[in-house]
């Protein structure tokens, strides 16, 4: 029964990690969201302040 158990934890958070790391990956790469990480990227960079236009 522990073997079982255990064996469907790990398989379950597997995908479940596997899933969170897709949709993050994909929230990084989606072109929208291109401007926002290159000013963040830049930020130190910069004198002004976060949201500055």
């Amino acid at each position: 029964m522990y073997e079982m158990l255990s064996s469907f934890a790990q398989t379950g958070g597997l995908i479940y990690f596997v899933a969170i790391f897709a949709v993050v990956l994909a929230y990084a790469l989606w072109p929208r969201n291109q401007r926002r990480f290159d000013e963040a990227a830049n930020l130190p960079l910069t004198d002004r302040e976060p949201g500055d236009e």
